[in-house]
């Protein structure tokens, strides 16, 4: 098999670990594989890749998500550098409803994260020049986005950092409540 497939502890959200295969060459490894992915419930139709890079460790950015019809599934990957990658449960009707999970994706680890429709994404990148790539399922809808304060207290994230650099969006997001309520 190509990928090692883990439910975390919200089990919609899934750590992917791509078989990496190496020799004096370098390596190599598949990062998405449909019939795969299928296997294990994933059926996305990827129709936008993205591809950051944060020049410094620190840099947060999220927490992140669309509402529907443009609701995105994401499929992450730390291509250069360590990155701390969370996914929290947004959807008002579930039994986990503001509950997260985090994984460290590197480039050495080859880790990815599955993170459903109905999800907030962010990060912090753990060093210097750190990348990530991901696909998503639907386009950036800037009309449709909705930002969470990454340090909500209500959510309680367990960040590896307590200062970090965010954009004016991300600093003056609103809390999960707020953003459930509409306000």
């Amino acid at each position: 098999m190509s990928f090692t497939i883990t439910p975390l502890g919200l089990p919609e959200v899934l750590r992917i670990e791509p078989v990496v295969r190496g020799d004096d060459r370098g390596w190599f490894a598949e990062t998405y594989k449909r019939s795969a992915f299928a296997q294990h419930g994933i059926a996305a139709n990827f129709v936008q890749d993205n591809h950051s890079r944060s020049a410094k460790r620190g840099v947060l950015r999220g927490l992140h998500y669309q509402l529907a019809p443009a609701a995105q599934a994401k499929l992450v990957r730390c291509t250069a550098g360590r990155m701390f990658d969370v996914a929290v449960d947004v959807r008002p009707e579930s039994p986990t409803f503001g509950k997260w999970v985090s994984e460290e994706l590197t480039a050495e680890n080859h880790r990815m994260l599955w993170i459903p429709e109905g999800f907030a994404h962010g990060f912090c990148t753990l060093a210097d020049g750190t990348e990530v790539e991901y696909k998503v399922t639907a386009e950036y809808d800037p009309e449709r986005e909705r930002v969470i304060r990454w340090n909500d207290p209500a959510l309680g994230i367990q960040w590896p950092l307590t200062d970090p650099t965010l954009s004016p969006k991300d600093a003056a997001a609103p809390t999960l409540k707020e953003v459930s309520s509409g306000g």
